[in-house]
């Protein structure tokens, strides 16, 4: 005959179904919501990890159709990316791409308009950064001088400021401002210090226009140790 429980094994027992009564339903709950969204997040990440490899599979194909210059192909298949996996980085890397092998076939249109797509929709800075600097050369090259400063007009982040400078030097100067464009290249100079062969570019236009920052420089420090 099985020993009967004594009194503190029974309160003890009665306190265990007298909690689980009164929050058991909550505990069940917070436990379906914790697993739940452990799911939902192995989900997302599963799907996340499918989306890169599908993507990548449609990068490759914009790459070869890039190195065939086979333009339709590279056209189709930028356009089935930025419809399928247009979130993606691949997309924007295929967009670049793409716009390179277009303006090499003399179809700077079609290369804007895939760059105009990367400046408006890209995640990461730098591949923004990037398109409107390739973005505002083409129409620098096509005459539309005013938008190409509209794109160098937002600021640009600190490893392509002095690059962004230049450019606008060069729209600037095209424009027939030299003053403006002498400001812009004394910029680039300034923020382009960790590229000397840039740097030395920069310096030669200012050197073309007049300038010479290196003295400008040098008489500023002799001015600060006075």
């Amino acid at each position: 005959m099985a020993k009967a429980l004594d009194l503190e094994e029974q309160e003890q027992l009665d306190q265990i179904k007298h909690f689980w009564k009164q929050y058991g339903n909550l505990i069940s709950w917070v436990l379906i919501v914790i697993l739940g969204g452990y799911a939902a997040w192995n989900g997302y990440q599963y799907w996340q990890r499918d989306q890169a490899a599908k993507a990548a599979v449609l990068f490759d194909e914009v790459e070869r159709a890039a190195s065939a210059g086979d333009l339709a192909r590279v056209e189709r298949s930028l356009a089935d990316m930025k419809d399928k996996f247009g979130g993606t980085h691949y997309a924007h890397q295929a967009a670049m791409l793409a716009a390179k092998a277009l303006q090499s076939k003399d179809k700077a249109d079609a290369a804007r308009t895939a760059l105009k797509w990367v400046v408006d929709g890209a995640p990461d800075p730098a591949y923004r950064d990037i398109a409107r600097l390739r973005l505002s050369a083409l129409l620098m090259d096509a005459g539309s001088l005013d938008e190409a400063l509209t794109q160098l007009s937002a600021p640009f982040t600190p490893a392509m400021a002095g690059l962004a400078a230049d450019l606008r030097g060069d729209v600037l100067q095209a424009k027939g401002q030299k003053a403006e464009a002498l400001s812009a290249y004394q910029m680039a100079w300034q923020q382009l210090s960790d590229s000397p062969d840039y740097r030395r570019l920069v310096q030669a236009k200012l050197n073309a226009l007049g300038v010479d920052p290196q003295a400008n420089t040098t008489a500023n420090a002799s001015g600060n140790t006075k």
